[in-house]
């Protein structure tokens, strides 16, 4: 059987699979690669250096830089990763190409890539994404740049037209492209680290929210939790953050049961998921998958969270979902009276073994190569 090649344009360096978008990548690079494809990656280095660590999984890499002009006439996540060099390296290698993201398809319609199997996978609708960015920022030139940027990407996103698949992360997502696109766009779930769920049977100790606190959505979202749900409950909560703001430190003075874990490492964090009874994780910006939670429900006990991170996702009765303050606080307290079953293991494990099972997912791209 002739060897499939794939070049694959990511957004970012893959490695290491730190924060959501380059999870979903790196895990699916690891797969595609498991089932025998020759990866050419390409991808857009601007502050996360090289990784050594895809040698093993890549044909080949190239890195390539990313301009800091503004543009005038496209999204700025695109133009900046126009660049001609990968043009090149990609006419020079007549395989199929996976673009990661709407950030990578500058030349989607590019002719000289005419007749070549092109494949998109949307990690979000992010005309939308940038627009909730916008209502979510208090700086007036970061918010006028949002908003400008949710224009542009709405009409950039015309081009996806040129595209001969489409790969949808999430149930809602999938609906959505598909009312403009039809038969091209496939749902394929995200990409992940986990093999087996090995959330702990019992009781935990504590309460955790982990997220990258220096984005606005999850300063909001854990800042929700502290002042509205856990200031008057006798709950020790702990906020796992990556580069929290020194207003962090203040905001949590009066809060003796409630503490500041800051960038903890790979295995600091699967320690503290693993000891927390309950994993609260809201968030007020309905996009996607969000990766933090598929990570909870394979590594930790009960999940709590809003109905705006887990509609149409697929895993809504993995969860247990509350909208306001005082719910949450209800059912926060509710869920430290119970214990982590074996049954509630089994159910757990055998739905996201059948839903989100890397392999199966990364066959489906195999199959159009």
């Amino acid at each position: 059987m002739d060897q499939k090649h794939l070049h694959i344009v990511s957004f970012d360096v893959p490695h290491p699979p730190d924060y959501g978008g380059v999870v979903d990548v790196f895990y699916r690079i690891k797969s595609l690669y498991k089932l025998g494809v020759r990866i050419h990656l390409h991808c857009f280095e601007y502050g996360r250096g090289k990784a050594e660590a895809l040698e093993g999984y890549c044909e080949s890499i190239t890195y390539y830089e990313r301009k800091n002009t503004l543009p005038l006439t496209r999204p700025y996540i695109v133009a900046s990763r126009e660049n001609n060099s990968l043009l090149q390296n990609l006419v020079a290698l007549p395989y199929p190409i996976l673009f990661e993201g709407i950030h990578c398809c500058a030349f989607l319609d590019e002719p000289a890539l005419h007749g070549r199997l092109k494949m998109v996978r949307l990690h979000n609708i992010e005309s939308d994404y940038y627009g909730h960015l916008a209502e979510n920022e208090n700086d007036f030139f970061k918010r006028l740049y949002f908003k400008n940027e949710a224009w542009q990407l709405e009409r950039f996103e015309k081009t996806l037209h040129h595209a001969d698949y489409l790969f949808a992360i999430s149930p809602a997502d999938l609906h959505y492209w598909k009312t403009l696109y039809g038969e091209k766009v496939l749902y394929l779930p995200a990409f992940h680290a986990h093999k087996k769920v090995v959330s702990p049977l019992g009781r935990g100790e504590y309460a955790l929210y982990h997220g990258n606190l220096s984005v606005n959505e999850n300063y909001h979202a854990a800042m929700f939790l502290v002042k509205e749900v856990f200031a008057d409950l006798p709950i020790r909560l702990i906020i796992a953050g990556k580069n929290p703001h020194i207003d962090w430190f203040d905001a949590l003075k009066e809060y003796n049961h409630i503490e500041l874990c800051v960038n903890p490492s790979e295995m600091e964090l699967f320690q503290m998921m693993q000891e927390a009874h309950l994993h609260v994780l809201p968030t007020f910006q309905p996009t996607g998958i969000k990766l933090k939670l598929l990570h909870a429900l394979y590594t930790g006990r009960f999940c709590l969270t809003n109905s705006l991170m887990v509609q149409n996702t697929g895993i809504e009765h993995l969860c247990h979902i509350a909208d306001s303050a005082t719910d949450f606080a209800a059912k926060v307290q509710h869920l430290f009276e119970k214990e982590f079953t074996a049954e509630d293991l089994a159910y757990r494990a055998t739905f996201l073994h059948q839903h989100f099972d890397n392999l199966q997912h990364a066959q489906t791209i195999v199959d159009l190569l």
